[in-house]
């Protein structure tokens, strides 16, 4: 019998050698986010110890940041320190190499093999090694937490060959309608770059705010960048009373945004400036209220509806709107190393234009038609603007309207449509379509969820490519996630907007279409949350919680289908007002119908015996109104 099971032994040793692949995905649980181009799973493992060198094959001036930065981040992460030391022995190599590999790897990829003897980490750019140290560090232990005491961590055995699939990836993160500190961006940008994000958008004014010093227009921040102080639930709050201070804000002195550039560009990220114009201005008009058409005065909006318009759009008709502007645009172009500026160009209401005799005297002497073309002569106009100080302009898809300005790249974010339309015409895109990609949207019930508007689900994000079958690839720069703020009012609420369906965009942006696999990301992200949870970063957990949909049967009658964004998960169930667990009803897979007299179904969801999601109570009357009003996969 011994000899039987020695035999057995050599026989599994023996297809470990000769399938490393299936050896390794039993044993080493690699789960990397984003899934590399090609990765290859071999068996045994790298101790990481403080006895590890690393070794820079390289011009020490290229490669010393991203070395000191990479072990800074392990015994930050881990508490084990190595050095840069010329030993052969349990070394990390890293190494740029020669431009013949630049056709397969490309300025952003890279070659990770690790071996039970050394780790080699090479690319033809310093950016290509960054992005490879991200994969390394995710193939430490998920759990890896510094202070505990750690010795030694096992890295797996593993051959990787990476490159994006955009040059384009990208988060957007608007500062305006609440302000952030220049400590919590700098720890937004190291969040993002764990996952091969490469761009930092910053929404830097609006109605709510202006977040930016312009040295030679000190009202924008003496005014612009204050409103009255308001909590609870954006949209209803009351309007600046008399008198009241102006105390809620914030503002980045152009010093604080040169050190977020540096920080950034340390972490191969690029900070995109927008100035969001000729609407959404108000902050801008309250410190300057000439600029508008009415030229009345306003408060920042603290984030209450207004039930009369305000006038939040600049007078394309006023000169004086064009040389603030060239003043304005003058100070963010020395300030940002960005080659675009954003503008905005979105949401204009055209109702002032149309009225405003400063803008029909425009339109009659430029021989425009209509307003949309007089939206269009402001956009080619600051399109000039930016040219004349060497900088491209982006803007939002409505830049479209009336015609295009010449050069311009289009963020298509109403749908795909506007990103079709400006391909179509060869002009370059990012994709950011709100259904896929706001962040700022509910991303589960909403009975579970803080209040905002529309639906992104996980696996919304995950699902959508940006490629439009009747575009050329050439043209789509890629894509990004965007975090508008009106209904997030701090930075934890920042991180559990974000994650994981930023995971999910990162995929999108970086790995191959061909690669995608809902069920394997699924097992890949819940890793991730243990990182999460060892670097106390807050995430959603809402792909876990059940979705609801009314279903008509006859009459006013309807039942009730449940499902679930993951798969495998138990749901229980209750009509009777009380709290379900594993011993009550287990949904089978049929809609429920409400029994006679109960007014609500309370549901839960369960994977191998234990809570997963969260209690959800839902009254039989909101079904019904989502019904009748087709609000069907709440």
């Amino acid at each position: 019998m011994k000899r039987f099971n020695l035999r057995v032994c050599f026989c599994f040793l023996m297809i470990g050698a000769y399938f490393p692949a299936l050896w390794a995905a039993d044993s080493l649980h690699i789960h990397l986010i984003p899934q590399p181009v090609n990765i290859s799973e071999r068996p045994g493992e790298f101790v990481l110890d403080q006895k590890v060198s690393l070794m820079i094959d390289a011009p020490e001036e290229k490669l010393n940041e991203p070395a000191a930065w990479f072990a800074n981040q392990l015994k930050t992460i881990s508490g084990i320190s190595i050095q840069e030391r010329r030993s052969e022995k349990k070394a990390i190599h890293l190494k740029l190499i020669s431009a013949a590999g630049k056709n397969t790897i490309g300025n952003e990829g890279y070659k990770l093999s690790v071996t039970s003897s050394s780790i080699s980490l090479s690319a033809n750019t310093p950016a290509g090694i960054f992005y490879g140290m991200q994969t390394l560090l995710q193939l430490l232990p998920a759990d890896t937490k510094a202070g505990a005491g750690i010795k030694q961590l096992a890295i797996p055995c593993v051959e990787i060959t990476d490159y994006p699939r955009f040059g384009w990836r990208g988060i957007m993160l608007d500062v305006s309608r609440h302000f952030f500190t220049k400590a919590e961006v700098e720890r937004y940008i190291d969040e993002i770059v764990r996952f091969k994000y490469n761009v930092l958008h910053l929404h830097l004014s609006d109605d709510q705010g202006w977040r930016i010093e312009i040295k030679s227009l000190p009202q924008l921040t003496n005014v612009g960048a204050w409103r009255v102080k308001r909590t609870g639930n954006w949209g209803d709050f009351l309007p600046a009373l008399a008198n009241e201070p102006a105390t809620d804000g914030g503002f980045y002195t152009q010093d604080d945004m040169r050190e977020i550039i540096k920080y950034a560009q340390q972490r191969n990220v690029t900070i995109l400036p927008e100035i969001d114009v000729p609407a959404h201005s108000l902050a801008l008009i309250a410190a300057y209220p000439n600029l508008s058409c009415t030229q009345s005065l306003y408060s920042v909006n603290a984030g209450f509806r207004s039930p009369v318009r305000d006038d939040n759009a600049l007078c394309i008709g006023n000169d004086s709107v064009f040389t603030m502007l060239d003043k304005i645009f003058t100070e963010i172009a020395a300030l940002f190393p960005c080659e675009y500026i954003h503008i905005g160009g979105d949401e204009a209401y055209k109702g002032f234009w149309a009225d405003c005799p400063k803008c029909q005297k425009r339109m009659a002497d430029e021989h425009l038609k209509n307003v949309d073309e007089l939206q269009s002569y402001f956009v080619k106009r600051v399109e000039k603007i930016l040219k004349s100080k060497g900088k491209k302009m982006i803007g939002w898809d409505e830049i479209l309207e009336g015609g295009l300005a010449p050069e311009a790249t289009v963020m298509s974010w109403r749908g795909m449509k506007g990103g079709i339309e400006a391909a179509k015409m060869n002009h370059h895109v990012v994709m950011t379509p709100w259904d896929y990609t706001y962040l700022d949207l509910y991303q589960g019930e909403v009975n579970a969820e803080p209040p905002t508007y529309g639906m992104c689900r996980l696996s919304d994000s995950y699902n959508y490519d940006p490629v439009p079958d009747s575009v050329d690839e050439k043209y789509i720069l890629g894509g990004q996630g965007n975090l508008w703020t009106e209904r997030v009012p701090n930075f934890r609420q920042v991180e559990y907007m974000t994650w994981p369906r930023a995971l999910a965009l990162s995929e999108v942006y970086w790995s191959p279409k061909s690669a995608r696999n809902w069920d394997d990301f699924i097992k890949r992200m819940e890793v991730q949350f243990h990182r999460f949870d060892a670097a106390g970063i807050k995430y959603a957990r809402s792909a876990y919680n059940v979705i609801f949909t009314p279903v008509r049967n006859s009459g006013r009658d309807f039942s009730v289908k449940l499902s679930t964004e993951i798969k495998g998960l138990d749901i229980y169930y209750t009509f009777d007002n009380t709290d379900p667990d594993n011993f009550y009803p287990k949904y089978a897979g049929e809609p429920l119908v409400f029994p006679l007299g109960a007014t609500q179904l309370n549901v839960i969801t369960y994977r191998d015996g234990k809570p997963i999601g969260k209690q959800i109570n839902i009254k039989k009357e909101e079904l019904a109104v989502r019904l009748n009003a087709r609000r069907h996969e709440y």
